[in-house]
């Protein structure tokens, strides 16, 4: 799908129209928003040549954040784009000059043979071509004007890109998680994701409110693709934010926390799904967003544990 000068990349991580990347076309410019991981170089190649650019005619790599399924083929996707510069949160700006901590990191959750295969092994990105962009920074494509805004609460070193000329964002993760898979006669279905370790429900509700008031068109998700109808969308995040909080503090004490804290969540998301009219029922959404609730479950007991 191309929508003024916008190309979304299917990256083929987990499942298809899960992990999608982003590519801007200005006057023969383009720039790269989120990359996917190392197996997503391909895909991201074959979509420049597919919109008759060439790999030196790549100015941009611009990261939403670090986490792999973002950021994983950052080093060897920039390794291939000879003119390109990566642009990064200044927080996550070390992690992609030399990700030995977030392999670490990961691999201590998932393995290493995991890592391998799900992510590929991580390449470093050269120093000097690193630009670190804090909140305000605007990368020029060829005389259009990307405001790179900090926007924390899925992570710290979150920003999302607003694309001046479309009047549309690249949302990252702050803006939530909306899966084709769940569309109805009443559009999108969205919910938070609380990223395991830097959740923020403060500084996410903030950062949605301050996408908003750019009075935006649209929202270019990287779970996954354009949505529209953003005030509604997010009145919906707002929800759900609050309703997380509560199940959060709901399960604070009990023995079983993280079990406790996965059936809340399953029973938030379907009873919501059922509510916008999505009626394929519990066993096809656990299917769907199994993956999302484990996280956000460790999400939120991580949260707790901070308080």
């Amino acid at each position: 799908m191309t929508t003024q000068g916008i190309h979304t990349i299917d990256t083929g991580f987990v499942r298809p129209r899960f992990d999608a990347a982003y590519l801007v076309l200005e006057h023969g410019r383009g720039a790269f928003v989120d990359c996917g991981t190392n197996h997503a170089v391909p895909r991201m190649l074959a979509a420049l040549d597919d919109a008759g650019l060439a790999p030196a005619d790549v100015d941009w790599l611009i990261l939403t954040h670090v986490h792999l399924d973002h950021a994983g083929g950052a080093g060897e996707l920039i390794a291939r784009l000879p003119n390109a510069k990566l642009v990064v949160h200044p927080r996550g700006a070390q992690h992609m000059i030399d990700p030995s901590k977030l392999w670490a990191g990961a691999s201590a959750v998932y393995g290493e043979d995991v890592m391998e295969s799900t992510y590929g092994r991580l390449r470093p990105v050269p120093a000097a071509r690193v630009v670190e962009a804090p909140d305000g920074h605007v990368v020029d494509l060829a005389g259009r004007a990307l405001h790179c805004l900090g926007t924390p609460g899925h992570a710290k070193h979150h920003l999302t890109v607003h694309d001046v000329r479309s009047n549309t964002c690249f949302t990252g993760d702050v803006f939530g998680l909306s899966y084709r898979d769940f569309d109805t006669a009443s559009g999108p279905f969205i919910l938070p994701t609380t990223s395991p370790v830097q959740f923020d429900p403060e500084a996410l509700h903030a950062s949605i409110r301050r996408l908003v008031a750019l009075d935006p068109i649209a929202m270019h998700l990287t779970h996954y693709g354009r949505v529209e109808n953003v005030p509604k969308l997010a009145d919906d995040l707002h929800a759900q934010i609050d309703a997380m909080v509560a199940i959060a503090q709901a399960a604070r004490d009990k023995p079983d926390r993280h079990a406790a804290l996965v059936r809340a969540l399953t029973d938030l998301y379907a009873a919501r799904a059922a509510a916008h009219g999505w009626m394929q029922g519990r066993a096809a959404l656990i299917a769907l967003l199994g993956m999302d609730i484990e996280l956000n479950a460790q999400g939120l007991g991580v949260w707790l544990d901070q308080q």
